[in-house]
């Protein structure tokens, strides 16, 4: 039998008569960082690479006027940046034996975990490319002296931090987020509240929810909250994903009393916090039809199907498959926070 099938062997059967039809639905994880890019499409049958074009600020210094004579024009420059497209997907074998006799309707369970494991994958190719950013702030302070690299972070996030990165972009001519891609099939975006976004690990919840002047997003008055999002402190809305693991054990010593979270012990474990304003990152879908064709593929083989190299049907797969990738357009609009976690 190949490596990798599954039988029956693998899955339990239930007891008749006391057992749900119906599974528990499995959560989608949200793609939290690649729907806070810019979209662009990349046409089927236009090769693997893509260029997102972006004109620089015009000078802005006053520019005097003379009566009657035309002043010498402006012109716009731009700067093109260059990605290429690779594609990514992954596959379940099963058996006809398992699909005539097992309970359990096989297919859309596989399609839910499936579905589950392209979002992760996808998020992970997109935070791969954001980590390279190279604005950084970092939660440390040793002997009085601030931490200037991940090695010296050993404190949470403080509300003087937030103040820092958005002060920060703000110089940098940043402009907040107003858009989102929907979490629809299509990449399609929507308005949101304009507002600098962060994600950030589930496990600096009770940090953020402990800043001063933290909203809860429950409590939002004027907008609706995105997906994943847990409230806004300084106008600086935080949302939450597992995707943003912290760097065990590779941040300073614990001082000054502050526990924070160390999974060997010694070191603070280190928390990244990507902090975005508009156009900082771009995403690309791959269109492979007409409005509205999802970008991640799926593809299914049921059992009991006759084929090439299976003529009595006794295999099957389901699986996916989609072209992605994700490129920092500007690196002066996003930020990245280093912190530790408290320890509970």
């Amino acid at each position: 039998m190949p490596t990798g099938m599954t039988t029956t062997g693998d899955i339990s059967y239930r007891t008749a008569g006391y057992f749900s039809r119906e599974l528990l639905k499995r959560a989608q994880p949200l793609l939290c960082l690649t729907r806070l890019g810019t979209p662009k499409t990349l046409p089927k049958n236009a090769g693997k690479t893509i260029k997102f074009r972006g004109y620089q600020h015009l000078p802005n210094q006053p520019k005097a006027l003379t009566e009657g004579v035309t002043p010498e024009a402006s012109k716009p420059e731009y700067r093109d940046v260059e990605c290429m497209i690779n594609q990514y997907g992954d596959y379940i074998e099963l058996t006809d034996v398992i699909t005539d006799t097992h309970e359990d309707p096989l297919i859309p369970e596989f399609s839910d975990i499936l579905g589950e494991q392209s979002a992760i994958m996808i998020e992970r190719v997109t935070k791969a490319v954001l980590m390279g950013g190279t604005n950084v702030l970092y939660a440390g302070e040793t002997g009085g002296i601030v931490a200037t690299s991940r090695s010296g972070v050993n404190r949470p996030l403080s509300l003087s931090l937030i103040r820092r990165a958005i002060r920060t972009l703000k110089r940098q001519e940043a402009r907040p987020l107003t858009t989102v891609i929907t979490a629809s099939p299509d990449f399609n975006t929507s308005p949101i509240q304009p507002s600098f976004i962060a994600v950030c690990h589930v496990d600096l919840e009770a940090d953020i929810r402990d800043l001063p002047g933290f909203v809860p997003a429950e409590k939002y008055a004027s907008y609706k909250p995105i997906e994943g999002e847990v409230g806004s402190c300084e106008g600086l809305r935080f949302v939450m994903t597992t995707i943003m693991e912290p760097y065990v054990n590779a941040g300073a010593a614990p001082s000054d009393g502050v526990k924070v979270e160390s999974e060997q012990g010694a070191c603070a474990d280190v928390y990244p916090i990507l902090v975005l304003g508009k156009n900082a990152f771009g995403v690309v879908p791959f269109a492979r039809g007409g409005k509205g064709d999802s970008p991640i593929t799926p593809m299914v083989l049921n059992p009991n199907v006759p084929r090439g190299g299976d003529p009595l049907g006794q295999r099957g797969t389901i699986g996916w498959k989609a072209y992605h990738t994700a490129v920092i357009l500007y690196d002066f609009y996003m930020l990245r926070i280093e912190v530790a976690a408290s320890k509970l």
